[in-house]
């Protein structure tokens, strides 16, 4: 009698379980080094953050004073579970994480974390430790995608499907067994959380699902290794994340090319400091201001042509009141990326409140495009519609963005861009973050992964 077909889950559960660094190309471990040191640079932009400091106090106030695992942010050491808490939520402040456009995911906020902190528990290896963040990336994406649109309108990916990467890296750390894996996407599933409704009162929350969803993944992992079990199918069955989160779940997203397909490779960086959908406009009105030799003064008027997920996720933020707030308002990213050609940390700060960026920032308008849309997610086209003082109407498009795959970050990008996270913050001192960078670098040639800011 032939066997019954694995379900989705079980199928995903068996890949993530079952993955070998020799499995995964060249390329694809070189792109995963990439976007760790893109990470880390993120994360030690956390240093300072009202919400990060609030979290990682928590944290500590309930975890152990001392332990195997770093927080990258102060410097402190405790459990992997508050490590992983800490240092998820620091990571996502800055908004200058990655993100997959066709998930819609931002993975290294919600993979890295836990897994670098369960390496340290455990003294694995860096090519575990990379391995394992790859095992995360795919699945983590896997699960986005299969979510769908209709799942993004109101919750937050990156909490959701992010409780399933996280468990998926550590439990590859964990050395699950296929069946434990699959009971660790169930526990996993059944935190999943996070919803957009905090961008309407600037609340802290987008740092809490992160530091959320690395917690549970990581707790979702430790239990199925002690045989704690989980739904067989959170994310296909009657009841499940689909069942509950999405009107659009396409089942197929969860197995579609295992093994073949690198969703890892696919992942973008991101140039701007400021959410992912602003970025497409923000690069096509840069690119018709140069082409046309244009200075604020000659903006009248310009607008964006742009997919619905961009309207559901910036339309509610109309009266920016906080810097975290601002990253999320169409007008102010390209009110800044036409004074400075760059929206970036330092432009947040202390401009995102000035006279002129306020009326620049009341010229710009959102329309939803139809070319736009229907490419979206898997293509994030950017297309703007300028009009000009003296009567022109002058048309900006970029296919990929800054950062796409295609329009990739160097390593020495990568590197400046992480030195220059730590220089805002002031997480690290200039050759502490060098030095930290240069290792990093080296990641796959480590032995045992052991603290990287932290005193030995």
């Amino acid at each position: 009698m032939n066997a019954l077909p694995l379900s989705a889950s079980a199928s995903l559960a068996s890949y993530a379980a079952s993955l070998k660094t020799a499995d995964i190309p060249e390329h694809v471990l070189r792109k995963a080094e990439d976007l760790w040191v893109d990470w880390f640079g993120s994360a030690v932009a956390g240093h300072g953050a009202r919400p990060v400091e609030t979290l990682t106090q928590f944290a500590l106030s309930m975890g152990p004073a001392s332990g195997p695992c770093e927080v990258l942010t102060n410097r402190s050491t405790t459990s992997p579970y508050w490590a992983a808490m800490a240092n998820a939520a620091a990571s996502h402040v800055a908004e200058q994480d990655d993100v997959h456009n066709g998930s819609v995911f931002h993975p290294a906020t919600v993979v890295f974390p836990p897994a670098l902190a369960v390496a340290q528990a455990l003294g694995a290896s860096g090519a575990q430790l990379i391995t394992a963040a790859v095992v995360g990336y795919e699945v983590g994406i896997r699960v986005g995608e299969f979510l769908g649109r209709s799942h993004y309108r109101v919750f937050h990916t990156t909490g959701t499907a992010g409780t399933l990467a996280a468990a998926a890296a550590v439990g590859h750390l964990l050395g699950l067994n296929a069946q434990q894996m699959q009971h660790a996407f169930g526990s996993a599933g059944t935190q999943s959380a996070g919803l957009w409704e905090f961008l309407r009162t600037a609340a802290d929350s987008k740092q809490l699902h992160t530091a959320h969803a690395a917690g549970a993944g990581l707790m979702a992992a430790y239990l199925a290794k002690d045989n704690f079990t989980g739904a067989a199918q959170i994310l296909e069955g009657p009841q499940g994340m689909a069942a509950g989160m999405s009107s659009d779940a396409d089942v197929g997203k969860l197995t579609d090319g295992l093994g073949t397909r690198w969703a890892t490779a696919e992942t973008s960086f991101k140039y701007h400091a400021c959410c992912r959908h602003t970025h497409p406009a923000a690069d096509a009105l840069l690119k018709v201001m140069q082409d046309n030799q244009l200075h604020v003064a000659d903006l009248a008027r310009v607008i964006t042509h742009v997919h619905q997920g961009a309207i559901d996720v910036l339309g509610p933020v109309t009266q920016p009141s906080t810097v975290h707030q601002s990253k999320f308002s169409m007008g102010t990213v390209l009110a800044l990326v036409a004074q400075y050609e760059h929206a970036g940390l330092s432009e947040f700060d202390q401009h995102f409140k000035d006279d002129i960026t306020q009326t620049l920032c009341s010229k710009v308008e959102m329309v939803l495009d139809p070319e736009v849309d229907s490419a979206y997610p898997q293509r994030w086209i950017g297309k703007v519609s300028v009009y000009t003082t003296d009567g022109r109407v002058l048309f900006g498009r970029v296919d990929e963005p800054k950062g796409d795959p295609g329009n990739t970050l160097s390593r020495d990008e990568i590197t400046a861009k992480a030195l220059r996270l730590a220089a805002h913050s002031g997480g690290a001192t200039p050759d502490e973050m060098a030095h930290a960078v240069a290792q990093l670098w080296l990641v796959m040639d480590w032995p045992r992964v052991k603290s990287i800011l932290s005193p030995a």
